[in-house]
């Protein structure tokens, strides 16, 4: 295993699974906290979500998804572009990471863990960049989720 080919985080969120899965796996829901206007989508295994990027710096940009896996209160995946930020790159040919967020129970609430996975397959002068982009972001994200399940 290779720590440049994978970002690995995880919180212990102290409320019930049910309720980390509902923030995940409802669209809608996950866009609130993860910064996507997902009005009307669902999360379906084999299927695109879209949605556009409500993150400040970032409007001008659409969040696109392929499912992969959703299965309920345990795992939710996807494959993306990883930091695909540039409007007039075509990322469309480049593989893709995937991002697997799993549940599991632990005293005191659910574990959250999301694995982001595949970078080494991203083209060598993109990279360290989206690598180190996502990076931080997983960091914030699991803030957010945290403050969204405080507050919902």
């Amino acid at each position: 295993m290779h720590t440049s080919d994978r970002i690995e985080r995880k919180i212990l969120l102290r409320v019930p699974r049910s309720k980390v899965w509902r923030a995940l796996a409802n669209a809608e829901s996950f866009g609130q906290w993860f910064g996507v206007a997902l009005g009307g989508k669902r999360f379906v295994a084999g299927e695109r979500t879209q949605g556009k990027i409500t993150y400040p710096g970032y409007e001008h940009l659409v969040w696109d998804v392929e499912v992969m896996r959703v299965e309920p209160e345990r795992v939710l995946a996807f494959r993306w572009h990883p930091y695909a930020v540039e409007p007039a790159v075509d990322y469309s040919s480049e593989p893709t990471t995937l991002v697997l967020f799993e549940l599991e129970d632990m005293d005191g609430g659910t574990l959250l863990r999301v694995i982001e996975s595949g970078f080494d397959n991203i083209p060598a002068e993109r990279r360290l960049k989206a690598f180190r982009m996502d990076s931080r972001g997983w960091e914030e994200q699991m803030n957010n989720i945290e403050t969204y399940l405080a507050t919902h």
